[in-house]
């Protein structure tokens, strides 16, 4: 065993305490080094003889006034939560002299051994299990963005519409701020496919969308798939008539793309009717009633000819 005391040991204790896959220091009630193992030196760069005698403190001067020194002053056996510091003792991979720091779980335990008082700090490293955790993690958040996106158009799917409407709807209504709700669909989306076939009508979804999502521009923003040939628009901090202006302009540069329409269609290129409804505190201040008061102001513009925009109230 690599001891820092110069007090005898048996070969049976030495050996043992320098297999632990741990690192073990004891020090005395003066904080005085008194036992430093094999471990400690392969991760510290520093010998057992170097400390031996010396405050932890001295050899540790970040230490001072961490959660190890609070626990050195302890009489019960303390565990350092990963919370409070990930990595409190500066030791890094045995053999590395720069490279990143060990992840730590230390636990400090007092004792007495019938004539003096001894605290005995154990280390472990627990990179591996964090690095896993962290893994595990990010694959848990790649799958639940990868459930919110739609597998066609690349934008997000219904179950994210429903997720950011109930989000923000309570936040305007916490604040007391503006959201508006544009509900939209592609003009006679059936004859398109029927007369330019189902995957030429997966490109002209996935072209409209790109082109939705173009066009929202603030982080908040939303562009969805609400459902087949339908697409919805959450749009925080924005009124009715700052929604008209935007819906408006979305119209027009779905317009624009100039995609060709079928000839039973009423436009010879691909265009949106556009409802638009805005949160109330009185009327509209449930994400149901949004949604169905931006739905018949797009039954509306149908009505009136498609292509087109109607805000709630116009269509009355």
């Amino acid at each position: 065993m690599i001891l820092a005391k110069a007090e005898p040991a048996t070969d049976l204790s030495s050996h043992a305490l320098n297999l632990v896959d741990c690192g073990l220091i004891i020090v005395d009630a003066d904080h005085r080094i008194v036992l430093w193992n094999s471990w400690m030196v392969s991760r510290s760069a520093r010998a057992a003889a170097r400390v031996a005698g010396e405050s932890l403190f001295d050899v540790f001067p970040e230490l001072r006034g961490s959660r190890v020194e609070s626990a050195l002053s302890g009489r019960q056996a303390t565990r350092i939560p990963q919370s409070q510091s990930r990595a409190p003792f500066p030791l890094r991979e045995a053999g590395s002299f720069d490279g990143a720091r060990i992840d730590q779980a230390v636990t400090v335990s007092p004792f007495d051994d019938g004539k003096a008082h001894f605290w005995m700090i154990e280390i472990r490293d627990i990179s591996g299990t964090l690095d896993r955790e962290r893994q595990l993690l990010d694959h848990a958040e790649a799958l639940r963005a990868r459930s919110y996106v739609d597998g066609l158009t690349g934008i997000a799917n219904r179950r994210y519409f429903d997720v950011a409407l109930d989000r923000e709807l309570r936040r305007a209504q916490r604040l007391g701020g503006a959201l508006s709700l544009l509900m939209m669909d592609i003009d006679s989306f059936k004859a398109y496919n029927d007369h330019f076939g189902h995957q030429q009508g997966d490109g002209c979804l996935t072209a409209v969308a790109q082109a939705l999502a173009a066009m929202l521009k603030r982080p908040a923003d939303v562009a969805a798939r609400y459902g087949g040939e339908e697409f919805a628009a959450i749009l925080p901090d924005t009124t009715a008539e700052q929604a008209r202006v935007h819906a408006e302009s979305i119209r027009a540069h779905v317009a624009a793309l100039g995609l060709p329409h079928s000839p039973a269609a009423a436009r010879a290129h691909v265009t949106l009717s556009i409802g638009v409804a805005s949160y109330d505190k009185e009327r509209l201040n449930t994400a149901a009633g949004l949604i169905e008061a931006a739905d018949k102001g797009l039954y509306a513009a149908k009505r009136a000819g498609r292509d087109r925009v109607v805000v709630d109230g116009d269509a009355t």
